[in-house]
């Protein structure tokens, strides 16, 4: 049987999503829960990594187990067996056809940003501060010259080991809610650190030292030296994925 699970976690105290041999990752934490709960081996895939420090609304995976157990109990067995930072949202039974990876049609992240002259404490681990004053509408309008297809070659992490760097973004939104700037991105997919480095690239529009034109240069100069910095992990959270309808999956991660 396959079976999909959405996923949620705090990733500040993770490596990050992919299992490693020499630390604590969610990936890791979430195959050894469900093996407790299968009384044997159980091997996950997911939607999309995540690198240390970010976080997940619904990650989705997919796992093949022969073990007998009702969705309930994937649940509540697994939650019970995982770090605080982590829970199991939702199982259920899906087609062997069904690939969490392959069949997604698009990702979703959200990076916030605390635009305040005061730091953050009780937010401090999903959020990053920028004390200057940001022009939400000014990056907003920058962001716009990212969709649709292109080479993202300046957003493109150095370890990046994708064998391309075309990727489609389907939108990009940055608003102002009170003392936070929030940019939200959706694509078919993205390329190591793509969103972070997005990000920082934004900023400097935001605060007036970039025109809102720079972006749109940046992407065609396809070179990352000359590119933002790659903005801090902590305000980043991976919303989840996309599916067709007919997968049958929860609404949150439903086209």
């Amino acid at each position: 049987m396959r079976i999909a699970l959405g996923v949620e976690y705090d990733g500040t105290d993770f490596l990050g999503w992919q299992r490693l041999s020499h630390g604590s990752t969610v990936q890791g934490a979430l195959e050894q829960a469900l093996s407790r709960v299968a009384a044997q081996p159980v091997t996950v895939t997911c939607a999309g990594r995540t690198d240390a420090g970010v976080h997940g609304r619904c990650q989705v995976v997919h796992f093949d187990t022969d073990a007998e157990r009702d969705m309930r109990s994937w649940v509540l067995g697994a939650c019970s067996n995982l770090p605080t930072a982590v829970a199991v949202l939702w199982a259920q039974p899906v087609p062997g056809a069904f690939h969490a990876r392959f069949s997604a049609r698009s990702r979703r992240y959200r990076y916030i940003i605390l635009n305040r002259p005061v730091r953050a404490a009780l937010d401090a681990r999903y959020v990053t501060w920028e004390r200057t004053p940001l022009d939400a509408s000014a990056m907003h309008r920058a962001g716009q010259a990212l969709l649709g297809e292109h080479d993202f070659s300046a957003f493109r992490a150095v370890s990046c080991q994708a064998a391309h760097a075309r990727r489609c973004v389907l939108g990009l939104d940055v608003r102002r809610e009170g003392e936070q700037v929030i940019v939200q991105i959706e694509a078919n997919a993205f390329l190591h650190h793509m969103v972070r480095n997005i990000v920082g690239s934004l900023l400097p529009v935001g605060r007036g030292q970039q025109a809102v034109t720079w972006l749109a240069h940046l992407l065609a100069g396809r070179d990352r030296e000359v590119a933002g910095p790659t903005a801090p992990s902590s305000g980043l959270t991976f919303l989840g994925p996309r599916y067709e309808a007919h997968w049958g999956l929860p609404a949150e991660v439903s086209a």
